[in-house]
């Protein structure tokens, strides 16, 4: 299960990134934004059931990072210059 969740993680916040990278999807769209927070959360969760410290201090920033973006987005603020894109 362990690593399922891991898979699952990953390859959601690598679908938001490369799909960013090919300009398809603009980081400041909530579907970047929630690809993110859902694959650091899950990737997070996992790290601190299996105890990775350090995987799960990387994973954990992230998904606060993308949260505080949502809330952000969510009350009207904007997200710098990285906002356009598709995806809204």
């Amino acid at each position: 299960m362990s690593m399922t969740v891991q898979l699952i993680g990953s390859a959601l916040i690598l679908l938001a990134f490369v799909l960013a990278q090919a300009g398809r999807l603009g980081t400041g769209t909530w579907s970047y934004l929630w690809l993110n927070f859902v694959g650091s959360g899950l990737t997070a969760g996992d790290a601190l059931h299996e105890r990775q410290w350090g995987f799960l201090l990387l994973e954990g920033a992230w998904m606060v990072v993308s949260l505080l973006s949502l809330v952000k987005k969510a009350r009207g603020g904007g997200l710098g210059r990285a906002t356009g894109g598709q995806g809204r």
